[in-house]
């Protein structure tokens, strides 16, 4: 019995050796499965990586793709009340203040400028000019397009506008060089209450840059009616020196921008402007600066 119990014995831990061996065996196995394992993630996450270099080469591609536009030219406005010279103004509206009328600007953007002149002479009448000088910068925009195709077609509206006015007679217009790159001058008679207007609008474009000039003049209290035509010549010399005024306000090189993207080209406008500068922006300055529908009402 006792023989018995010790083979027993003897069985008993025979089998847990052997349990023992084949844990010890399977082991390196689990050690290889999880070093494959391990080799399978890491080519998993090189297959993820792939996948992330070409998202990247996606985005980069779009993003060079992205629309671009020329850069605005002209970058910054003069002051709207000091364009035009002293000798410029004695012609123009001699009896005015030194200083004139600031109108709604925005600095780099637009800006206005009035004068009035009454020249009394008592019981022999007395002349009346007005002068406006208004300015409307554009800036470049993806959405809009160019500062020099939005201010030409900026330019053919203020034309328009002056072509317009209500109750204008004998309108004239014609188009004449040595002023910018582009300038229309609009005439017309207006019969006011205190007596006959000669009215003349000079609207000109250089470069990204809309520059109109509203000079009118009448004869009141018996007093006749300033020459149209010397009124005319007055407005062209305006704005001829009004252009120089902005030329000289964005340096020598100005006119020869390098193309650049509309990130580096704009700002938010100006919003303006954009005028500058958004919609509402230049629809606010082109109804401010509106040259023949001011003119009118002021006179």
């Amino acid at each position: 019995m006792q023989r018995r119990a010790e083979r027993d014995q003897g069985v008993q831990r025979a089998k847990r050796f052997h349990r023992v061996l084949v844990c010890a065996a399977a082991v390196p196995v689990m050690l290889i499965a999880a070093g494959c394992s391990s080799d399978s993630g890491d080519s998993g996450s090189g297959s993820g990586g792939d996948k992330a270099a070409g998202a990247g080469a996606t985005v980069s591609a779009s993003a060079s793709a992205a629309p671009t536009v020329q850069a605005a030219a002209y970058k910054s406005l003069p002051e709207s009340c000091g364009v035009l010279s002293s000798k410029t103004l004695k012609s123009l509206v001699p009896k005015a203040a030194k200083s004139g009328k600031k109108g709604t600007s925005e600095a780099g953007t637009r800006g206005s400028c009035s004068w009035s002149s009454l020249d009394n002479n008592g019981v022999k009448g007395s002349q009346f000019r007005w002068l406006n000088v208004s300015l409307l910068r554009f800036e470049s925009d993806p959405s809009r397009g160019t500062g020099e195709a939005q201010a030409t077609k900026y330019y053919e509206q203020q034309i328009q506008d002056a072509q317009s006015v209500a109750g204008a007679k004998n309108a004239k217009s014609k188009a004449f060089s040595g002023t910018g790159d582009a300038a229309t001058l609009v005439r017309y008679d207006l019969k006011k209450k205190e007596g006959a207007f000669k009215q003349q609008t000079v609207v000109t474009r250089v470069e990204n840059v809309v520059v109109t000039v509203d000079y009118n003049g009448a004869g009141l209290a018996g007093d006749k009616a300033p020459s149209a035509d010397t009124l005319a010549k007055l407005a062209e010399r305006a704005a001829g020196e009004a252009v120089t005024a902005v030329s000289a306000a964005n340096g020598e090189g100005a006119a020869s921008p390098a193309p650049s993207d509309s990130a580096s080209g704009s700002k938010a406008p100006s919003k303006s402007a954009s005028p500058s500068a958004s919609k509402s922006a230049t629809g606010s300055a082109s109804k401010s600066a509106s040259p023949s529908k001011s003119a009118a009402k002021k006179s």
